[in-house]
């Protein structure tokens, strides 16, 4: 299985009945494929959709019908379109039960970097901001390093997106609950060892008792 498909079934676990869950762009909108049988969840995208769904089949593609970063999706029976001022105005009201984020960087804190890195071109920061201060739950879904340095550090060398502290980390693995206390590994990914984890990871982090293996879901929902 590949590292995305892992990251985001797991993190389709952390989905609940009846609840609105923003889905950012890349990895994260994959959680949409994933979604546990006999769940309702609304899935919101900052351009201005209520209730999208997985991509559609290949040639069934809507061009009027795309996540914040332009990828295509499918409207589910229900779903509901309006301007970025009143999807701001969810995302700002706290009425998002829970995002699912990309990141580039985690530190030892739990704070986010996911909008900038200096230096490079960006076309703007969007809405990770908002969402990290204005969700209930925020779920970080990223690969555990890149170009062979761990994204999960001691201290932010990225611009931050926010001074909160993130809900939960899921990479492909482990799952990292950053505590007040600092970064509890609660999860660790099927046949990966804890001291591989540990090697993997830049920032220092909480070890208690035996790390169960973390669950994923196994019903494919492409189809959905």
């Amino acid at each position: 299985m590949e590292a995305k498909e892992l990251i985001a079934r797991r993190v389709a676990l952390e989905l609940r009945d009846r609840t609105l869950v923003n889905l950012g762009i890349g990895l994260p909108t994959m959680v949409a494929r994933y979604v546990p049988a006999g769940l309702s969840v609304a899935f919101q995208s900052e351009n201005g959709i209520i209730g999208f769904g997985a991509p559609p089949p290949e040639g069934m593609e809507d061009p009027n019908l795309t996540d914040a970063g332009g990828g295509f999706i499918s409207a589910l029976p229900g779903a509901a379109s309006f301007d970025s001022g009143t999807s701001f105005a969810l995302i700002r009201g706290g009425h998002l039960d829970m995002t699912v984020l990309g990141g580039l960087q985690v530190d030892a804190s739990g704070r986010l970097a996911n909008w900038m890195v200096p230096g490079k071109l960006v076309p703007g920061m969007g809405g990770a901001m908002d969402l990290v201060i204005g969700a209930k739950r925020v779920i970080v879904a990223m690969q555990h390093a890149a170009r062979g340095e761990s994204k999960i550090v001691p201290n932010l060398t990225l611009p931050p997106t926010a001074t909160r502290r993130v809900s939960l980390v899921v990479t492909e693995l482990a799952v990292i609950e950053p505590t007040p206390e600092g970064l509890l590994l609660r999860e660790r990914a099927p046949g990966v060892k804890v001291d591989e984890i540990i090697a993997n990871t830049a920032a220092p982090l909480l070890i208690i008792g035996d790390v169960p293996e973390m669950p994923i879901i196994e019903i494919d929902r492409d189809a959905a």
